[in-house]
């Protein structure tokens, strides 16, 4: 039974548009964790796996070898990879949300950027399933979470995940147009690591150039994060800076994929 057919089996009367938009999301995502973790054995410890494989990487190479002046350099990676993670494996994975799906999209009339963001939301439950392993790190250091998470985790992830959603929105549509797509991501996000602070500290960074920053969306984002994890506040000036470019890359998002949706069923 694919997703359409799910859908009317669960809503056999008619609905609001919006609520089943909601349940399709619904479907799509639920089908997406199951085949995400379809015959594994550790299941969730996948969630957490591969960015705790790169953080023992690093920190051989950035603490151990080039030994980066960062104290508690194993829990500041953490603090900066898992949130990086879901950034990367959306962007990446966009590439596929809509060529993986073109049976459903040629045969069942729908919003197709629910496809995208299902594919952002199952990396998001991901990364809010690896937030116990960064407040384990935590407490194993000293550190302890504090109540403003309760506001300030959410207002990040609202965020990110404008952010992402939104450039992947932008991938998804521009790889139906451009399959060679797909390669150029990667080297791009690879890169794009290198020049976000998640392997080092902004403050590491050369005064001169400390105003890239700015442009870097990313870079913001991650700061905040680490801000949060690690001492329990927001720089006002950088979460509305990272906010700003949250809601443009959003918008850019929406307005190239709807001036682009006609031709979606032509060419996956």
């Amino acid at each position: 039974m694919c997703a359409g057919d799910e859908l009317k089996a669960r809503n056999p009367e008619p609905t609001h548009p919006l609520q089943q938009r909601v349940d399709l999301v619904l479907v799509l995502l639920g089908k997406e964790l199951k085949v995400r973790y379809k015959g594994t054995v550790l299941g969730y410890a996948w969630s957490v796996a591969y960015p705790l494989a790169f953080t023992l990487v690093f920190y051989f190479v950035f603490r151990l070898i080039a030994r980066v002046p960062i104290e508690n350099y194993a829990l500041f990676l953490v603090m900066g990879l898992f949130p990086w993670q879901w950034f990367q494996n959306s962007i990446n994975g966009a590439n596929g949300f809509l060529l993986a799906n073109a049976p459903l999209i040629k045969k069942v009339s729908f919003p197709r950027s629910l496809l995208v963001l299902t594919g952002v939301l199952n990396d998001l439950v991901h990364f809010v399933a690896s937030i116990p392993v960064i407040v384990a790190l935590l407490l194993w250091s000293g550190g302890r979470p504090t109540a403003a998470w309760l506001w300030q985790v959410p207002i990040l992830i609202v965020i990110q995940f404008g952010v992402t959603y939104g450039l992947s929105l932008l991938v998804a549509t521009a790889n139906l147009f451009l399959r060679d797509l797909e390669r150029l991501v990667g080297i791009v996000t690879m890169l794009w690591l290198y020049v976000t602070p998640v392997l080092y500290s902004w403050d590491m960074v050369p005064a001169s150039i400390r105003w890239t920053r700015w442009l870097n969306p990313m870079a913001l984002v991650i700061g905040s994060w680490r801000e949060v994890f690690a001492e329990g506040h927001l720089t006002p000036e950088v979460v509305a800076a990272a906010a700003g470019w949250s809601i443009l890359i959003a918008v850019a998002g929406q307005l190239v994929y709807r001036r682009l949706e006609w031709r979606f069923a032509e060419l996956v």
